[in-house]
């Protein structure tokens, strides 16, 4: 009789096979017990690694325990306390739920587990060592203790595999730091090789986010919450100048677990829009709370990735929530000169960050803030009357012996302005018109006073914004404004630009081009947009079309926003362009209607200050 080929594997090599998915280095190992500590309603958690946790890792706290049996059930394969039944798998609100994580470290270390309850005098003690369990009793400090003694000990190739202690430290630093961002009410430590690494006291999240990553970040953090009753969002983003150059300061949590989800962190990168150039991305850390009956968290070994039943609104309520918080705070960075550097190189800060929704620090001819006359004062009927009772009288003393009104004379100013005697303004008392100056720089720069320093602004990026946002308007509005030409303009196109003009044709419609086709390649231009310069209609056009192949090849960006955006940069004034002041003005004063004054649609920045005391500074007056 023939043996069976298919055969039920021990324990021992099951667990060490199980342990091939949870325990992959160290950091698994400290995560797997943090997150255990946790559930157990600990108050404060303290790890101990030796040798980047190859010796040694320990977590120790101070939660509920374990009575003996417990501890015991712990260690079994598929043993937990979070689940009894298939709907419990559907609310999960704790980090661990598949008993399977100490019975596979275990199976690949020396394991000691020591734990007592806060109602019993005798703790229990349990050492697992090459699958041998061994159990005593003792007097232990009320919680749970579990130390995992050199990790893959028993199977030297998954040791082999092991990084440097650089690296690997760095793994469990990560991973400490992640778990303690979002459980700012537990106090943490963390030992490496007996030194006192990190200290995280509780308090609030603020504090929390002070202590992992510096005691100035909240002055380059914009706060975000949205409280709604199917989800809520809370958490930070970084101001326009906190950029990094990779994703690996993104820390994303639903329902306090730490997780990955490319949909969500995409939804914040949009936020941001043009602010960011590329290779640059935001800095957040973000809290998602929605029913757990919403998410599927057993999706990855371990239990990093999630799954959303209604991505898509979760995505736009989340892109939506961020850019409504960086609306509310003036993104205008200051510069300043870098003191450390051997050149004096200027450096973009946010020294004093601006509160939310404070919009003060502009232009006071902006938004309707300029110094203006006060009403004239209204007269009642007798007044009226003898107003023009005694008009005559000032006109004929006024007016001079020797006129006499010729019909060929130049037209002479004649209004007489009537004020009674008694209430002739002194010039102390007259309101003073808006004396703030704009001025150009090189016929590219605007620099105006504001109240911390001096702003300026480049003037063709932000006619550009201006432009862009007008341009996106007016594809929703189909509301189109053409400026009819006198002569119309023709073109010769090589087919593959013809083929886009009639592509685009919809859209150039709406943002105020009149155009018609004609065989053989021919574009003929009956009329263009309000802002298109005089005389350069021909040029602005195959600029556009140029600006959008290089777009559409380089960025892949969609139709509406490519056109939009190769429009803008071609139609805006150019550096050299000289602009009165009036124009000037309604220019800062359009850029600061815009939904983003601070970037162009390319990324690049509008506006940049200078404050006082960077002057000051300068002329050693501090």
């Amino acid at each position: 009789m023939k043996s069976n080929k298919i055969k039920i594997l021990p324990d021992n090599i099951a667990n060490k096979i199980a342990a091939g998915e949870v325990v992959q280095r160290p950091e698994s190992v400290l995560k797997e017990l943090v997150e255990n500590a946790i559930d157990a309603g600990a108050k404060n958690v303290e790890v101990f690694i030796k040798r980047a946790g190859k010796v040694l890792v320990q977590v120790v706290d101070d939660g509920i325990g374990m009575n003996e049996e417990d501890a015991v059930l712990s260690l079994q394969r598929h043993a937990t306390s979070k689940i009894s039944s298939l709907d419990d798998l559907n609310e999960l609100n704790t980090f661990g739920f598949r008993g399977e994580a100490l019975s596979s470290i275990a199976s690949v270390s020396i394991f000691e587990l020591k734990t007592e309850t806060e109602d019993s005098d005798i703790g229990t003690f349990i050492k697992v060592e090459n699958d041998e369990m061994k159990i005593e009793k003792g007097s232990f400090a009320k919680g749970t203790s579990i130390s995992v003694k050199n990790l893959f000990y028993n199977t030297p190739a998954r040791r082999n595999f092991l990084k440097s202690h650089a690296t690997e430290l760095k793994h469990l630093i990560d991973t400490f730091k992640k778990i303690a961002l979002s459980n700012n009410e537990i106090s943490f430590k963390f030992w490496n090789d007996d030194d006192l690494v990190f200290q995280f006291d509780a308090g609030t999240r603020d504090e929390r986010m002070q202590s992992v990553f510096a005691d100035n970040i909240l002055d380059a953090l914009i706060k975000v919450e949205e409280i709604t009753e199917y989800i809520s969002i809370t958490g930070y983003i970084s101001k326009p100048t906190f950029l990094n150059k990779s994703k690996s300061e993104q820390y994303l949590y639903i329902n306090g677990r730490y997780v990955t989800n490319k949909s969500i962190n995409h939804a914040v990168f949009k936020a941001y829009d043009h602010l960011l150039e590329k290779g640059d991305y935001p800095f957040f850390v973000l809290f998602l709370e929605l029913d757990a009956k919403k998410i599927d968290i057993n999706v990855h070994p371990s239990k990093l990735e999630v799954k959303f039943d209604d991505e898509k609104n979760i995505y736009n309520f989340v892109k939506a929530v961020a850019q409504k918080s960086l609306g509310h705070y003036d993104l205008i960075p200051n510069i300043e000169f870098d003191e450390n550097s051997s050149t004096d190189k200027l450096v973009n800060k946010y020294s004093n960050p601006s509160q939310q929704n404070d919009f003060t620090d502009r232009p006071n001819f902006v938004g309707g803030q300029q110094t203006t006359s006060p009403k004239p004062k209204s007269f009642s009927e007798s007044e009226i009357d003898l107003l023009f009772n005694s008009l005559n009288k000032d006109i004929k003393k006024s007016a001079p012996k020797d006129f006499s009104e010729h019909p060929f004379d130049e037209s002479r100013n004649t209004e007489i302005y009537h004020i009674p005697s008694n209430e002739i303004i002194s010039e102390e008392e007259t309101p003073k018109q808006d004396t703030t100056f704009v001025v150009a720089l090189h016929n590219k720069y605007i620099l105006t006073p504001i109240k911390s320093g001096l702003m300026i602004i480049d003037a063709h990026v932000a006619h550009e914004r201006i432009l862009y946002e007008k341009a996106i308007n007016s594809f929703s509005a189909n509301l189109p404004f053409t400026q009819q030409l006198l002569f119309s303009q023709t073109l010769q196109l090589d087919p593959a630009d013809y083929q886009l003009v009639k592509e685009l044709e919809p859209h150039l419609t709406k943002l105020g081009f009149a155009l018609k086709f004609f065989s053989i390649n021919v574009v003929v231009i009956d009329g263009v947009p309000g802002d298109v310069k005089v005389g350069t209609e021909v040029e602005t056009f195959q600029g556009i079309l140029e600006e959008y192949k290089t777009n559409e090849t380089e960025k892949h960006l969609e139709q509406r926003d490519n056109l939009a955006k190769s429009y803008s940069c071609k139609a805006a004034i150019k550096a050299g362009d000289k602009l009165t002041e009036r124009e000037m003005r309604i220019l800062v004063d359009q850029l600061f209607a815009t939904s983003m004054p601070y970037v162009c649609p390319h990324g690049r920045p509008i506006i940049v200050k200078i404050p006082l005391t960077e002057f000051d500074k300068r002329f050693g007056r501090t």
